[in-house]
Order: structure tokens, then C-alpha cells, then sequence
């Protein structure tokens, strides 16, 4: 004969089970929290250390400026011109003569002659030379100068702005001289030169070769 169950008088309940499951989610909950404190700890740790680092950078930057501002109010302006002297001189043992000569021979056009080269500037930064020119070329088109111009500023070695025009005036010279602004950029590892002259007023640079 089969068994009957009245669940309606006498339901079937497990009390203990929602406890269980609340504690368990308790539980975790405890053990998530703790490691996310302990986590936070630790970025704050290292962010008060790197702000901390970045302070002491900060004031060794500073007290090395106040040390090479008073060096430099000690100085007279005959050692500052010394100085600035020696830095110039330092800079122009990165410049080399040949490896310019040897750019513009690329650059030129057979019937542009270079009659002046003068440097103004050079500044170094690390393997980087960069180094300001006066350039006087001659040619008999200005058409000529303006294409040069563009195919050295395409080459990236080269910038060039035209800076003057005048006429030849030199005994069977025929043309014009053209005056340029030039910055010049050597490529990376370049052979360096002993100091050479700021102006080089003899030599003129065209395809072919430097005379």
C-alpha cells in the first residue's frame, strides 16, 4: 500500500541551509576585502615612494642650477667668454668638413660652384649634429637655385632658404650669387674632422669634386 505525505500539514524545511550559504558569502567577501586593503596598501606605498624619488630628483635639479648659478656670477665676463669658447670648441670636434663637402657634392648640381661656406652654429645632442650655414653658391639660372633648394630640403640632410640675390661681378663671371641660409644635418655616424676653419672662402664644391 503506497505512503502519503501531507505536505501541508508538516512541510519540509532545511533551516540551516540559508546560514551556510550566508556565511560562505560572508566568508569570501571578509577574505576579497582584506586583499583588496592589503593591494591598495601596497600601490599607495609605492606611489608615496616614486613622489618621493620624483621630490629628491627635484631638489638635486634645483640646488645643482643654484650651484652653476653661482659658479657662473663668480666668473668674469672675460672667463664666460672663455668658457663659451671652449663649449664652441667642443662642439665643432663633432663637425666634419669632409663628410660636408662630401653631402654637397651630392646635393649640388653640376652648374652650381659653392664660392663661400661660413658656420655659425653647432649644437650637439648626444649623436645628433645639427650646424648652421651661410652658403654663397653661384649659378647662371635662378631656376637653377630654386630646384636645388627643393632637392636638398627632399634629400633630409639639407634645409635651405634663399636669403639674397646679386649679380656676378668677377672678371669673365657670368650669373648670379646666391646667398643661403642653410642647416645642416649629418647622418649618423660620420667620421670626425680636427677643427677646421668657421669660413672656408677658397674652395668651391661642385659634382666632380672639391677644388
Amino acid at each position: 500500500m503506497p505512503t502519503k505525505l501531507n505536505l501541508a500539514s508538516k512541510p519540509f524545511s532545511n533551516r540551516s541551509l540559508p546560514w551556510v550559504v550566508t556565511s560562505v558569502i560572508v566568508i569570501v567577501s571578509l577574505i576579497c576585502l582584506v586583499f583588496i586593503v592589503r593591494a591598495t596598501s601596497r600601490a599607495n606605498a609605492q606611489i608615496f615612494a616614486v613622489q618621493k624619488d620624483i621630490n629628491n630628483l627635484k631638489q638635486q635639479e634645483l640646488d645643482l642650477r643654484k650651484q652653476a648659478d653661482a659658479v657662473k656670477d663668480s666668473l668674469t665676463t672675460e672667463q664666460l667668454q672663455t668658457l663659451a669658447a671652449a663649449h664652441t670648441l667642443v662642439d665643432r670636434k663633432h663637425f666634419s668638413w669632409s663628410r660636408l663637402f662630401a653631402d654637397l657634392e651630392t646635393a649640388l648640381p653640376g652648374n652650381v660652384r659653392v664660392k663661400r661656406i661660413a658656420v655659425r652654429g653647432i649644437t650637439t645632442t648626444g649623436d645628433l649634429t645639427l650646424a648652421e650655414l651661410e652658403l654663397t653658391v653661384v649659378a647662371k639660372s635662378p631656376t637653377t637655385v630654386t630646384e636645388m633648394v627643393a632637392e636638398m630640403d627632399r634629400g633630409g640632410i639639407f634645409h635651405a632658404e634663399i636669403r639674397s640675390q646679386t649679380l656676378s661681378r668677377g672678371r669673365g663671371e657670368s650669373g648670379a650669387e646666391y646667398e643661403l641660409y642653410v642647416i645642416y644635418r649629418p647622418r649618423a655616424g660620420s667620421a670626425v674632422d680636427t677643427v677646421a676653419p668657421a669660413v672656408a672662402t677658397t674652395g668651391e664644391v661642385a659634382r666632380g669634386g672639391v677644388q
